[in-house]
């Protein structure tokens, strides 16, 4: 008896919702036959319309008991509301085995092919297609079931009074129970009109090219809103100039209008760009246009100032847009009679504004068009606000990076000095190389290092490294006890895992020659060339500072005679990569046996060259390079030069 209680209000209950769904279904049908119907509200209706049946079928399928009979029955139940559903939706819609037969097709579909709708079944779906296009829809069907991704395809289909041009999107559609997913083919945008209009039809045949109008219209803009999203995206090179030219491009093409860009700049709104929407005839105008910066009460000073969109679908005013150079008023320079701006703000700032202007043989903007111009223009105004972002860091970065190198190498009686710093194309944070040359009690020391990592932290580690051996060196004639001195400051530090490789040299004359005294904490080991082409590496070796207590530099002395020269470098020379895979190392001494008895910067300049065309300008990190060349003894030492050695 509870269960003939429970069961008994079902069919009522069920009749009635299904009789309402069957009623709004009818009131949306009638309400797309109008003339010039909106397609936004009433997408959004059938969408809210699905939402309440998927709500309904889930009450029902909850109130069923679970006999076997009642399952049955709601499920039963199910498949006609979606069956209705289906056959409702204002779109033709093929639904297909994955072989490419057709299960079943909608009444749209149906309408649009002039058959029964029951009659397509177990027909190849290509067979419903033009014969010169079956191939490229059956690739696209195939790639579709592998790819298990949504293909898109222009083709000819063979429609109820002749070939019918139309858009074909294709998709799968898992349904539980099936053995595989089913294949969706929607007709969708720009259907073009009937060949031969049937007549006696004319009805039906408006209200099935008003809805493919429609369709195409939104298909358009969701097109145009993926393209300006990609350029957004594709501005690798973040100029702000060129992104908005792009996207004034896009608008302009895509809506058939013209487009004006106008930015802040020094609080003030400037003209940036004018464009129109064919090609080069339109040259002159938009150039008498661009020189003119929108003036107070015009409708971009307007929109800027006050944040809100206009829309002026009818005749405007003659002035809305301000005048040209020649005093003749934009709007009737351009013969424009509809106008729609929009600001392009992001978050609480603005940034400007986008206008477009369109003639009356095109046709009046209408509300959607003011939406979409507001979405993409809020879209260009995050990439503007993002792209500033970067430039803003890309200049503290580079003021960084410029605080841990010498702004200049000193001059030093009896060697020859150059250094060039490259930073890496990969990354856009600061890097941790170094180097520095100073002048001490004990005479002059040189060093060179490079900090594991990049960012502001690397940065702060390389700071107090180069100025730490500077600091130590002052006092220490000895780079290896700079170097331990170093360690130990870096192990005092709680909670930091960055480490330094640095090499610390003192320079001295000793009978002639000059005498370089080396410590290394597993650096990359500089390189002797000699003027006759003789290249040999430096010993070398010791561990990074900052990861052991009981770091012990590798210590070594060099003496260079006139025209010898010592090629310090850091890792970014030996992991520059050439397109094949090959690294510079490998190269570096043949390049330096070329360039010796050279000038020191003739050497810098030389392998720098050589490094970005091994790698195409490609570097994986930063390059740092500084070569050291005896050239003569000085005959009298003043204060500032370099010492005899005692």
């Amino acid at each position: 008896m509870s269960a003939e209680r429970t069961a008994s209000p079902l069919p009522v209950d069920r009749d009635a919702e299904i009789a309402g769904l069957r009623e709004r279904v009818g009131a949306l049908r009638y309400s797309a036959e109008l003339p010039e119907v909106e397609l936004r509200p009433t997408l959004d209706a059938v969408l809210a319309e699905l939402d309440l049946t998927i709500g309904m079928l889930g009450r029902l399928r909850s109130a069923l008991e679970p006999g076997e009979v009642d399952r049955a029955e709601g499920a039963e139940a199910e498949r006609r509301l979606l069956r209705a559903v289906f056959q409702e939706v204002p779109a033709p819609i093929f639904l297909l085995e994955r072989d490419g037969l057709v299960r079943r097709v909608n009444r749209q579909a149906a309408a649009l092919l002039g058959i029964d709708p029951g009659s397509t079944s177990g027909r190849p779906f290509t067979s419903l297609i033009h014969l010169p296009d079956r191939a490229v829809v059956k690739k696209q069907l195939t790639a579709v079931t592998r790819t298990r991704r949504p293909r898109s395809v222009r083709c000819k289909l063979l429609g109820a009074t002749g070939l019918v041009e139309i858009s074909l999107t294709i998709d799968l559609v898992d349904r539980p129970g099936d053995a595989g997913p089913l294949v969706m083919a929607v007709v969708g945008p720009a259907a073009t009109a009937l060949s031969h209009p049937v007549v006696g039809k004319t009805s039906a045949a408006a209200r099935t090219l008003t809805s493919r109008r429609a369709i195409a219209e939104a298909t358009q803009r969701f097109d145009l809103m993926s393209a300006a999203t990609r350029l957004l995206l594709e501005n690798a090179t973040f100029s702000e100039s060129v992104m908005l030219r792009r996207c004034a491009s896009l608008l302009a093409s895509e809506l058939s209008a013209w487009v004006f860009v106008d930015v802040e700049q020094e609080e003030e709104l400037r003209r940036i760009f004018v464009t129109g929407p064919v090609g080069e005839q339109f040259a002159d105008l938009a150039g008498a246009i661009e020189g003119r910066d929108p003036e107070p009460g015009s409708l971009p000073f307007e929109v800027y100032h006050s944040g809100r969109s206009r829309l002026l679908a009818g005749v405007p005013d003659p002035d809305a847009l301000g005048t040209a150079l020649s005093g003749v008023p934009v709007l009737r320079l351009l013969g424009a009679t509809t106008v729609l701006c929009a600001p392009l703000t992001g978050g609480e700032r603005r940034y400007g504004t986008v206008t477009l202007a369109r003639r009356p043989d095109v046709g009046v903007f209408t509300a959607a068009d003011l939406e979409l111009a507001e979405e993409i223009a809020q879209h260009i105004a995050i990439a503007i606000k993002v792209g500033r972002m970067f430039m803003r860091r890309s200049a503290v970065t580079e003021a960084l990076q410029a605080s841990l190198l010498p702004r200049e190498l000193p001059r030093i009686p009896g060697v020859e000095l150059a250094a060039a710093y490259l930073p890496s194309t990969e990354d856009p944070d600061v890097g941790g190389d170094f180097y520095d040359l100073y002048q001490s009690q004990c005479g002059w020391g040189l060093t060179i290092g490079d900090v594991r990592g990049r960012g502001e932290e690397a940065a702060a580690v390389t700071a107090m490294a180069r100025h730490a051996i500077r600091v130590f060196a002052h006092w220490n004639p000895d780079p290896a006890d700079v170097l331990r001195m170093v360690n130990e400051v870096m192990q005092s530090q709680p909670g930091s895992e960055q480490f330094v490789t640095a090499i610390a040299a003192k320079l001295g004359w000793h009978e002639g020659l000059l005498r370089v005294v080396l410590a290394s904490a597993g650096h990359p080991v500089p390189l002797l060339v000699r003027p006759d082409g003789r290249v040999r590496k430096l010993s070398g070796g010791g561990l990074p500072l900052g990861v052991f207590d009981d770091a012990h530099p590798a210590a070594e002395q060099v003496d260079l005679e006139p025209g010898d020269l010592l090629f310090f470098y850091s890792d970014g020379i030996t992991e520059a990569r050439s397109a094949e895979g090959g690294y510079f190392e490998v190269r570096l001494a043949d390049e330096l046996v070329g360039l010796s008895g050279r000038p020191a910067g003739d050497v810098v300049s030389g392998i720098r060259d050589c490094v970005l065309e091994f790698s195409q300008n490609c570097l994986r990190d930063d390059i740092t390079m500084m070569v050291l060349r005896a050239t003569e003894p000085p005959d009298e030492m003043p204060a500032s030069g370099v010492p005899h050695d005692s």
